[in-house]
């Protein structure tokens, strides 16, 4: 793939469960070449524990990952498209918003654009246990791939919520999928590379 004048670099995070070498990330990286992506750990992940950490910790990794991979590329945060898969792409979110739960004062981190692969609306089973307050912050393009059945957000929920963005967004429904979105890596790697382009 040809890379785009506005973004230089893509940075990706992995859900919860799982780390850097998740099958749809791994596909991404190598589909998006030669466009510089990394793909990074959580530092719970990287001290072999199973646990996240708090999302302070998480908050701070993505920007300590997102500044020194745009200075290894030698171009500012705001070339950078940041996401992931569900946790991942959440905590992207909010570094993009600024703010952290119970401290709203952080700076959000300058970026191209968000890649958000199974959004993580809310808990399974917990529709009132939403994560959504800091989406009106968001200014910047942003992709959202979620399968039709995903227990962390129906695509009703997912729509009345990122109607909320002021940002342009993008949706994109992968048809009896749910949150695994278990052999979709296709269809998600389509989704990112036609959505790049349009992020200027």
């Amino acid at each position: 793939m040809k890379s785009t004048r506005a973004v230089k670099g893509v940075l990706l995070f992995p859900g919860a469960g799982t780390g850097r070498d998740q099958p749809s990330l791994v596909r991404l990286e190598s589909s998006l070449t030669p466009l510089p992506v990394r793909r990074a750990d959580f530092p719970y992940r990287k001290a072999g524990r199973r646990a996240p950490d708090r999302p302070p910790v998480l908050l701070d990794a993505v920007r300590t990952e997102a500044t020194d991979f745009a200075a290894g590329l030698k171009v500012a945060t705001s070339k950078l498209v940041l996401g992931g898969r569900s946790m991942g792409g959440r905590m992207c979110t909010m570094a993009a918003a600024g703010g952290t739960p119970g401290d709203p004062g952080d700076a959000p981190l300058p970026v191209a654009g968000l890649v958000l692969i199974c959004y993580p609306l809310h808990p399974p089973g917990k529709p009132e246990s939403l994560r959504v307050e800091h989406l009106p912050r968001l200014t910047v393009p942003c992709l959202f791939i979620s399968g039709t059945r995903d227990a962390f957000g129906t695509p009703e929920e997912l729509e009345q919520w990122t109607a909320t963005i002021p940002g342009p967004v993008t949706q994109v429904w992968l048809a009896g999928k749910g949150h695994d979105l278990k052999g979709a890596e296709n269809a998600i790697t389509a989704a990112v590379t036609d959505w790049l382009p349009t992020v200027v």
